[in-house]
């Protein structure tokens, strides 16, 4: 690597800044693998279970909090911490729109996310099973997969989905899970969650209706019958069957590490 000598103005404001960044400009070692963050700093969203996922399998990493993802994984782009860690699908959109940050390809856990109803309700779940296997078959998936997750830049527009006329399908969803589930810049709610909502809805020839929540209200919500489904990158757990029925599986996730470049 080639250095030069800076004025002294200018190494002035760099001291300075970073002293105002705390420890904005320490120097960081280049991560190649999951095994290379063995007690390391990791930014995480305060309010998850992010840092505990880490600690199951990194026992001697390090923590930083912060309000949302996207903070944590500035904080890495920044140097202030070795990486971030949290949902793979949601560091991979960070990762799209922010050059100079990259997803480590072998994941800290592998969950796979679904959709979920009622357990009184099979037959929503057979008509979302089948547009989940529909797309696959047909090709769509992958065009669903390129529209929400490009490799590069932010999530494509929604699709027109033709509406029904039968009622109502009442969907569940948190738009703070791009590219799930989020609020795009008209300020309408949309996601490869809410567009397979969109296609199970226009299946069974119904109106969807989206009702925007907190993410820990959704699975009350739905038993409570205050909606028909709910999805927004809904991890499957044995705990969580107990309480709701689960579609077959669209996405296979967990929780990776964001790094630098």
């Amino acid at each position: 690597m080639r250095t030069r000598v800076l004025p002294r103005r200018f190494s002035a404001l760099i001291g300075l800044t970073c002293l105002a960044a705390l420890a904005g400009c320490k120097e960081r070692a280049k991560v190649n693998s999951l095994a290379d963050l063995g007690g390391k700093e990791f930014a995480v969203p305060t309010g998850t279970v992010a840092d505990q996922l880490v600690t199951s399998k990194l026992p001697t990493a390090t923590f930083k909090y912060f309000n949302t993802v996207l903070d944590a994984a500035m904080a890495v782009k920044a140097g202030k911490a070795d990486a971030a860690a949290y949902d793979e699908p949601i560091l991979r959109n960070i990762v799209a729109k922010n050059p100079g940050l990259r997803v480590l390809p072998e994941k800290i856990t592998t969950d796979e996310y679904g959709f979920a109803m009622r357990l009184d309700a099979p037959a929503l779940k057979e008509a979302v099973d089948a547009v989940i296997a529909d797309s696959r078959a047909s090709g769509l998936y992958q065009e669903m997969m390129n529209r929400w997750l490009p490799a590069q830049g932010a999530p494509g527009a929604m699709p027109t989905i033709a509406e029904g006329t039968d009622g109502e399908l009442r969907f569940g969803t948190s738009a703070t899970t791009e590219p799930f589930s989020f609020i795009d810049g008209s300020q309408k709610i949309v996601g490869m969650d809410v567009e397979f909502a969109a296609r199970v809805a226009q299946k069974l020839n119904k109106r969807l209706v989206i009702v925007n929540m907190d993410f820990g209200a959704m699975i009350p919500a739905l038993i409570a019958a205050k909606v028909d489904l709910i999805g927004a990158c809904i991890t499957i757990t044995e705990e969580r069957k107990k309480a709701v029925l689960f579609s077959t599986p669209y996405y296979t996730g967990g929780i990776s590490a964001l790094v630098r470049e």
